[in-house]
């Protein structure tokens, strides 16, 4: 390992250079979780959206309707 420099400025650059690289760490750590958050929940909306579209197709008959057909709804 290196020595500490004798010199105070030094010293309290290399401190100041410690600090925000341990602030940095922590920023980082912070934002691996929100995005390790967030993928979690754009998977369960991805999830939601493919049982949604299964349950319209299920629902939804496969031949268009032609409204022209249809009773109107006064009759």
């Amino acid at each position: 390992m290196t020595e500490l420099p004798d010199n105070p400025a030094a010293q309290a650059r290399l401190t100041e250079v410690e600090t925000k690289l341990a602030f940095a760490e922590d920023l980082i750590d912070a934002l691996n979780q929100t995005v390790v958050r967030q993928q979690a929940q754009l998977d369960s909306i991805q999830q939601q959206l493919r049982l949604l579209h299964q349950r319209i197709k299920d629902v939804t008959p496969d031949e268009a309707r032609n409204l022209r057909d249809e009773i109107p709804p006064h009759y």
